[in-house]
Order: structure tokens, then C-alpha cells, then sequence
């Protein structure tokens, strides 16, 4: 894996139940979507505070499944004082939650084994 952390997704496996660990990766794909959407909308327009908006919500939505890279960019495109344009840092969003997608795909399939014991 490396779109997403191994030990959060480990985690998530070994304290869900496995309809509810599927639920939440289905969960994850569509707030994936709709705020990717967002943001590009946002940009489109010329929105900037709407572009961060859903860049927060990506932040924290990525945080929690464990996809760092995508955490890291969504951080990014919401820091004010960054001034990297959203017609370059989109492009790597975009490589991003395509490879955390591959990667939510494949554990949802199956789910990692448990980690050792605690």
C-alpha cells in the first residue's frame, strides 16, 4: 500500500465489522467525489474560499481512512498562504485519489488480516 497508511487501514479492519469497514470505504469514495467536484467547480469559477472549503473536507475525510499523500495535498490547496494555483495542484489530487481508490478497491475486496495483538 501506498496511497493509504497500513496500519490505520489494519485498524479500521480489526475494530469494524466487515459490512461496516466496506460501508465505510463506500462511504469515503463518495465524499471523495462529490468534494473533488467541489473544488473544481470552485476553481473553475474562480472561487478560491470555495476551493479550500472542500479541500478542508477532503483533508479531513482522507485523515481518517488513512490516505496521507491525498491528506497532505488536500492541506495544501487549503492553506491560504500557499500559493501554489489550483490548475496545478488539481492535476495532483486527482493522481491521487485515483491511486487511493485502486487501493480502497483492493481492501475492500479483502480486508488486511489483523495485526498482532495489542
Amino acid at each position: 500500500m501506498n496511497a493509504l497508511d497500513p496500519q490505520i487501514a489494519r485498524q479500521l479492519a480489526e475494530d469494524l465489522p466487515s459490512d461496516v469497514f466496506i460501508n465505510v470505504l463506500r462511504t469515503f469514495e463518495d465524499d471523495l467525489s462529490r468534494l473533488a467536484a467541489q473544488m473544481v467547480a470552485a476553481a473553475e469559477r474562480g472561487d478560491l474560499e470555495g476551493y479550500r472549503r472542500g479541500a478542508h473536507g477532503l483533508a479531513g475525510a482522507a485523515g481518517a481512512i488513512g490516505a496521507r499523500r491525498l491528506e497532505s495535498l488536500a492541506r495544501q490547496a487549503m492553506n491560504p498562504r500557499d500559493a501554489t494555483p489550483p490548475a496545478q495542484l488539481l492535476p495532483q489530487l486527482s493522481l491521487a485519489a485515483q491511486e487511493t481508490l485502486r487501493e480502497l478497491e483492493a481492501l475492500s475486496a479483502a480486508p488486511p488480516p489483523p495485526g498482532p495483538a495489542r
